[in-house]
């Protein structure tokens, strides 16, 4: 029964101070999520860490609620899912068509995206979590969090430890991050080496950082022990055969990497999209099902005259045809205003046109399905890189059918970037539907005001929406991307590796002539169909499943950033196992979060520093020549931190059973 277990909403929900904490909130997970995901290509679940924070803070105020505190999250969890837009934007820089992220074009980007999402995903809550058996796995515990938290003294006790937990997370992963600044410790462990009298090249590559760590943690080893199988497949395999194929002299760190940027990259880049097209092709009969059974349903409750609970009273329909009109505009004007400074100008209004309707038609299917996976899998384990590896190919295939043999040759950088802003548009949908339902899901289970909560996810993504640009171009100014091959741009020193938006970028250039290694990419498909039948199988014996597209992650990413991921999931897996309390477990979770909001904030304040002194290294106490020492102090300074950190959230809620 909706809301059985909560309650109805009764007492404060939708507050100036819920919304203002949740923007704030906003601004620490947003920019964590921005700076992971350019770092290693995941993003973190945010509603947990936020609700654990709203309810440690709303409890020193009077008549704090449940519904309040699931309106902050319910901000916090928006504003964090809509940084997923950098596995797009960057693209533009790695082409450069953009030299930097503009603050409105990307803004109003973020937020007419994230707010069509959001106007998309009311029919759906009817259709994907009221009217279906789906388990949403995020939003339930979600709801228990907030249940625990809020109801009970011990619970009262829980949120106080677990906000002490992220904070001591946070604190040691930013100091470990600052000491690795300095240069007395090393930030990165690695060896390579030659296989025999052959020239094939490879190594191990290990990047010291609480962030990856932390995020092996929160993906589980499922994902973890896929990415693991990545890797053996990219640098236990692939990499070897071909850098013994192609012979190159010299270091073996330089052959080993040659050969996984040119070739093995490309692999891992089929492997992905056949494993995302797979999951969706999967996923069309069941959602089909679900939504015209649901709407059914729906249909027979009004015809028997039954009144709407509290629960289930969405936003009003003039309300959402008000700002569908509304964000048309913006759309149509961001397309026009993007077409029209270059070749494509003569077709700038036909363009900005027809492709809205793309946006709109693209953003409905796209809604549709991440909701489904969102509801069955959770939302940070659905493939939403997959539905943009989608999205890219539908437009770049348009544009190179319909305006291409129009505007001639000369406008082919500009239809890649055309392809990839649209892109930009259908993700912001995306994500934000993706994330939503597992919102609602968990207002629902406490028995929230559906349409309080949808204001609260429009708060939330214009907060977010406000906070990427600048970090962005931050991020950009201090480490920059490398631009992709046969564009001539300088690489910089350190690029940050925004894996799926390089990928993405490809396909766009790949599509429109730009040149990409096809053969790679169709070896990469089929083995993703291989993998695809390794876990089916593996499914149908029980066993614990190897998801695909977390395969095709492991080996495209360098190893430096997968294989932390992988030792993260594995300590996760050993914590859970020690300590089988849910309590236990849930400290685990807060204390993962820390990791990642304690180096990720440090990351952004360490660029600002860089732009702001010229140097790429600000902090750095000593020069080169103590590698390998720095290599073997930060190797034991991350596994002693471990231990301790490991051992006293064990501890702590081990106290609150007590």
């Amino acid at each position: 029964m909706a809301g059985g277990s909560g309650g109805t909403a009764t007492g404060r929900e939708l507050t100036v101070r819920g919304l203002l904490l949740g923007a704030l909130i906003t601004f620490v997970f947003t920019s964590a999520n921005v700076y992971l995901g350019l770092r290693v290509g995941l993003t973190f679940a945010t509603s947990i860490p936020a609700a654990v924070i709203s309810m440690a803070v709303l409890r020193l105020v009077r008549g704090a609620t449940i519904h309040e505190n699931n309106i902050v999250q319910t901000v916090a969890s928006a504003a964090g899912c809509i940084a997923s837009i950098i596995f797009v934007l960057p693209g533009l820089i790695m082409i450069g068509w953009w030299q930097g992220f503009p603050f409105w074009q990307t803004f109003l980007l973020c937020a007419s995206g994230g707010l069509m999402g959001v106007v998309l995903s009311v029919p759906l809550r009817r259709a994907l979590v009221t009217g279906s058996d789906l388990p949403y796995p995020e939003g339930v515990a979600a709801a228990e969090v907030l249940k625990v938290g809020t109801q009970t003294r011990e619970g009262a006790a829980e949120a106080q430890a677990g906000l002490r937990t992220i904070l001591v997370g946070s604190i040691a992963s930013m100091g470990f991050a600052v000491i690795g600044a300095t240069k007395l410790v090393a930030t990165e462990a690695s060896t390579w080496f030659r296989l025999g009298a052959s020239h094939a090249a490879t190594g191990v590559s290990a990047s010291l950082s609480f962030a990856l760590l932390g995020a092996g943690h929160l993906v589980g080893l499922s994902v973890g022990l896929a990415m693991g199988l990545g890797l053996v497949i990219a640098f236990g395999v692939a990499t070897p055969i071909l850098s013994a194929i192609a012979a190159m002299p010299g270091p073996a760190e330089a052959a080993a990497l040659a050969a996984f940027g040119g070739q093995v990259r490309f692999l891992g880049a089929g492997v992905i999209g056949a494993a995302a097209i797979w999951t969706l092709g999967k996923l069309a009969r069941p959602l089909w099902h679900g939504m015209a059974g649901a709407i059914a349903a729906s249909k027979a409750r009004k015809a028997s005259g039954e009144a709407l609970p509290i629960e289930e009273q969405d936003m009003p329909v003039g309300w959402l045809g008000l700002i569908v009109a509304l964000v048309a505009l913006p759309i149509v004007a961001l397309l026009w205003h993007f077409a029209e400074q270059g070749p494509l100008a003569a077709f700038a209004l036909p363009l900005s046109l027809g492709f809205y309707a793309y946006v709109l038609l693209m953003g409905a299917f796209v809604a549709a399905v991440c909701g489904y996976m969102a509801g069955l899998i959770g939302s940070s384990n659905s493939p939403v890189s997959g539905l943009a590896i989608l999205a890219v190919l539908g437009s770049a295939l348009l544009l190179a059918v319909a305006v291409q043999p129009l505007a001639g040759s000369g406008a082919g950088p500009q239809l890649v970037a055309f392809a990839l802003f649209v892109t930009g548009l259908v993700l912001a949908c995306a994500v934000i539907a993706n994330d939503n339902l597992q919102d609602l899901k968990t207002g629902q289970l406490i028995g929230a005001t559906p349409w309080k909560q949808q204001v609260a996810l429009i708060v939330g993504v214009l907060a977010g929406s406000a906070v990427i640009p600048p970090i962005l171009d931050l991020l950009n100014a201090a480490y920059g991307f490398a631009p992709l091959p046969g564009t001539g741009l300088p690489v910089p020193s350190d690029p940050l590796p925004a894996p799926q938006a390089t990928l993405i970028a490809g396909l766009a250039r790949g599509i429109l002539g730009e040149g990409l290694d096809w053969n790679m990419i169709f070896i990469g498909a089929a083995l993703g169909l291989a993998l695809v039948a390794l876990d089916g199988l593996m499914g149908r014996r029980g066993w614990l499943r190897l998801p695909p597209l977390a395969v095709g992650i492991g080996i495209y990413l360098p190893m430096s950033a997968t294989l932390p991921v992988v030792i993260g999931a594995l300590i996760g897996w050993r914590y859970d196992r020690r300590r089988a309390d849910p309590a236990a477990q849930r400290m685990g979770v807060l204390l993962a979060s820390g990791f990642i909001v304690g180096e990720s904030l440090f990351g952004v304040l360490l660029a600002g520093l860089i732009v702001a002194t010229g140097s790429g290294a600000p902090l750095a106490l000593v020069g080169a020549g103590h590698e390998g020492a720095a290599m073997a102090a930060g190797t034991l300074l991350v596994a002693a931190l471990l231990v301790v950190l490991y051992r006293w959230t064990g501890r702590t809620a081990g106290r609150l059973q007590g």
